[in-house]
Parts: structure tokens; sequence; C-alpha cells
């Protein structure tokens, strides 16, 4: 009895620890066309989801960057670049995350997206 305790709190932990995966901008994908206070609203961020960004590449780029170069369109210095066209971040710290497009002007033009990760 004991041993099969221990094998479903060990199955339970493991399940835990695999996140969710959320679709940035769902089918539409990282684009300008995307409204990401819409696409945040009803959705929860904990450590260990998985964001994926979808996106043409050299048309689009994430940058993972702090509170003032979100705000301010930053683009330097940043946390992370990710330009591959399909990217996926594992978000491993709880509280805010930030992310913006390196592109010209698309950060200034809304292509951005803040969440909260909860524990």
């Amino acid at each position: 009895m004991i041993m099969l305790c221990l094998v479903l709190a060990a199955f339970l932990n493991m399940l835990q620890v695999r996140g969710a995966t959320h679709i940035v901008g769902d089918r539409d994908g990282w684009s300008l066309f995307i409204d990401s206070n819409n696409w945040t609203q009803g959705k929860e961020f904990h450590v260990g989801d998985v964001l994926v960004f979808n996106y043409e590449e050299h048309v689009h780029s994430v940058m993972q960057v702090n509170s003032t170069a979100y705000e301010d369109c930053i683009k330097d210095p940043y946390i992370s670049l990710f330009a591959s066209g399909s990217d996926s971040v594992v978000l491993s710290e709880v509280g805010r995350s930030w992310y913006i497009c390196g592109v010209g002007d698309h950060c200034e033009n809304g292509q951005k997206l803040s969440i909260n990760v909860a524990p």
C-alpha cells in the first residue's frame, strides 16, 4: 500500500511539472494582428508552461525583455532573442514576463505580450 502511494505521488508530481502549452495568438500566431490583452483573457500561466510563438521567419522575432523595455519598446538590451519562426519558451520563474517583436516598429504598433506567471 505504501509503495502504491509513493508511485501515485510521483506520478501526480510529474503531471504538475509538465505544464500547459499556449499558442500565442492562437491560429493567428505572433503577429501585428493579435490583441495580446484579449488573448490572455481567461488564461492562467504557470511555471512549467510553454509559450509557442508561431510567425513568419524574418518578418517577426520574439524578444524577452524587462518591464521598461516592454513599455518603451526598447530592443537592446534584451533577456532572450528568438527568431526561428516557431519558438517555444518554457516559463521558468514566478512573476511577470514581457515579450516584444524586435522587427521595425512592430512593438510600437502593439506586437507585445505581458503575462503573469504563477507557481
